[in-house]
């Protein structure tokens, strides 16, 4: 025969639990008070809904003495609906239970904690918690006392207590610092300044530590709302603006930061529920794209988790962050409208974070992209101006692809340097909201576009460029000539991008380990080996400015060795001059031209690298296999 199957309840071992909380639900051992201060103000919010007539519920407090030598304990009372014996043995005694659920069967959002598992936080400083109290329901007071061991003892007292509850604990051997006057005293504050209920922290009574929370007023004090925001953000606030959302009872203040926050600092909001502290390091309060923003939140509302130092991700939390986030862009359509001064100081600071907004907000890209300003060629400008003024704009995609353009054209209308972050996508969008003609341009596209020198000196200037790609074997840089502006300009070196990104990869993996070393060497393999990689070959160009002087003069010059040693100086400065690192090959080049013509110049012909006159000074191939252009 089969015996018949039997259920039985789990058995929690309470040391694991605790060790569970202080480890893995709560921040650590710190949140003892808190959880006993939301207890006290959940048990004075009961008793107000049982006694709404009561003629003392003005001075119901909550009364907090630290630990002391002459006492040997800690001890935290409140003048709340308090328990019966039936009550604290079920909810004090059973993990997971909470009477915001169970007494009275009011609402939950009128409670702080929902969760049944708070006064076990006190196990993390205590072995022992001893919890006295006195229903206001009637019957007998109630001593409950609970062991880390796992066990619990409750019992009738004969002796009168007043309603409310009262827990004392005995530290344990590592738990008597946080029991402290100094520590109680700044839980407390941290905690619990701005509850509604009265807080007395200190032997003898205490002294009351409330101060009114200007960020839950519907209409906060302006001077109140700016020194409080200096206090949070460790500065004046650049501007500030209060927060609302009716749905789920959160109020707030939103400062703007007078500081821009670090390449990817994260928001740091602080939060409270029902003026208890639940954390001021919240990122998830304001939409992503607001950094620039900082908030202090009241709320009613919001879904704390276990632990409450965090919130629920549901539809209550992000009902609240849309509601903030047309509060923020109501303000930035505000200062475009009314305050320029305000708009300016405020985009000095954080243009970068509009630019990002407008990016993916079309609503605020209409109102805020004409503010914005961008590099160009004629200087930084607002976009407004830009467009006002041009019906055609050209920009480059890259920072590098933009210097050399605006080298070969700073005749040719006016080129926007979309090499910045959101600077391109900005530049794109001048199309579908003003209507002006955007192009990308190529660089050597637009080499292609100068004029070649004049027919009469064609031949030279064919033979000059044919003697210094010589000059330049090895360094797979193709040589031109071309009219250049007004012939100041002596050369320029040109590139697609592809050949620069083939020159950082090459400088990455120098200054690497051999894995990523290895890694680099892979990844430029399977580019070669790409379609692309078969069909594109990274190039670059010297452009020699037929105009200058020293260029005709070199195409006249029949010395093969100042020759050489004169267009891999030029090979060099070119690539300094657009702001490009050289290669260790190009260092190698540099020293060594620099080397020759000094000698050269004072009649030294012992130089290492020196190859006497009429001799040919093409760099060796195998000098530079080690920089990426080959």
């Amino acid at each position: 025969m089969s015996s018949i199957p039997e259920t039985a309840p789990f058995q929690v071992n309470l040391r694991g639990v605790v060790d569970l909380l202080g480890r893995h639900i709560y921040s650590g051992p710190r949140i003892y008070l808190r959880e006993l201060l939301q207890n006290g103000v959940d048990a004075i919010t009961a008793r107000r809904e049982w006694e709404p007539d009561h003629p003392g519920t003005a001075a119901w407090s909550i009364r907090v003495t630290p630990l002391t030598a002459a006492t040997g304990e800690f001890t935290i009372s409140d003048d709340g609906i308090g328990l019966t014996r039936a009550e604290a043995t079920e909810l004090l005694s059973t993990v997971g239970a909470t009477s915001k659920r169970d007494i009275l069967d009011f609402p939950r959002q009128d409670y702080l904690g929902q969760f049944g598992i708070g006064l076990l936080s006190c196990f993390m400083v205590a072995d022992e918690i001893r919890v006295v109290t006195q229903s206001a329901k009637g019957g007998p007071a109630v001593e409950w006392l609970g062991s880390a061991s796992g066990t619990f003892l409750v019992q009738e007292l004969t002796r009168p207590v007043p309603v409310g509850t009262s827990v004392h604990l005995r530290p344990r051997f590592d738990g008597a610092e946080l029991l402290s006057p100094a520590a109680v005293a700044e839980l407390a504050d941290q905690f619990g300044r701005y509850l509604p209920t009265t807080l007395l922290v200190g032997a003898g009574g205490g002294a009351a530590i409330n101060q009114a929370a200007v960020f839950a007023e519907p209409k906060p004090d302006r001077a109140a709302a700016v020194r409080f925001g200096a206090e949070m953000l460790g500065a004046p606030p650049l501007d500030w603006f209060p927060l609302s959302c009716p749905g789920t009872g959160s109020t707030g203040i939103a400062y703007v930061l007078p500081f821009s926050p670090p390449p990817g600092a994260r928001q740091a909001s602080t939060l409270y529920l029902g003026r208890m502290l639940v954390s001021t390091r919240l990122d998830a309060l304001l939409p992503d794209w607001a950094f620039f923003v900082r908030a202090c939140v009241n709320s009613t509302g919001l879904t704390p988790t276990a632990s409450r130092e965090a919130i629920v991700e549901d539809v209550a939390l992000e009902v609240t962050r849309q509601a903030f986030g047309q509060t923020i862009r109501d303000w930035l359509a505000r200062l475009a409208k009314d305050q320029p001064y305000l708009l300016e100081r405020f985009l000095a600071v954080h243009e970068q974070a509009i630019k990002q907004m407008v990016a993916y907000d079309d609503a605020l890209a209409r109102l805020m992209t004409g503010h914005l300003s961008l590099e160009t060629s004629i200087g930084r400008r607002r976009i407004s101006q830009l467009v006002k003024a041009n019906s055609k704009l050209r920009y480059a995609a890259t920072v590098d692809e933009y210097r050399q353009v605006v080298a070969i054209s700073a005749d040719n209308g006016v080129i926007i340097n979309g090499g910045y972050l959101w600077d391109a996508a900005l530049a794109r969008s001048l199309a579908d909201l003003y209507g002006t003609e955007i192009e990308l341009i190529d660089v050597l596209s637009e080499l292609d576009q100068l004029d070649p020198p004049p027919p009469a000196d064609q031949g030279a200037a064919n033979a000059l460029a044919e003697r210094a790609s010589a000059a330049l074997a090895g360094r797979d840089c193709e040589v031109v000539t071309r009219v250049i502006g007004d012939g100041t300009q002596v050369a320029l070196f040109v590139a697609d991008p592809e050949l620069f990104r083939r020159l950082d990869r090459a400088r990455s993996s120098d200054a690497s380990g051999p894995l990523w070393r290895e890694l680099l060497g892979q990844a430029e393999s399977a580019i070669d080996a790409s379609p692309l990689g078969k069909t594109h070959r990274a190039r670059s160009r010297l452009c020699l400015n037929w105009l200058n002087r020293l260029v005709r003069t070199l195409a006249a010059l029949e010395d093969t060795t100042v020759f050489d040693r004169c267009i891999q100086l030029l090979y060099a400065q070119a690539q300094l001059a657009s702001h490009r690192p050289l290669a260790p090959a190009d260092r190698k080049l540099l020293d060594s031209a620099l080397s020759d013509l000094v000698a050269l110049s004072v009649g030294v012909s012992d130089s290492p690298t020196f190859a006497g006159p009429g001799q040919s000074t093409a760099p060796d191939q195998e000098d530079f296999t080690d920089d990426g252009h080959t």
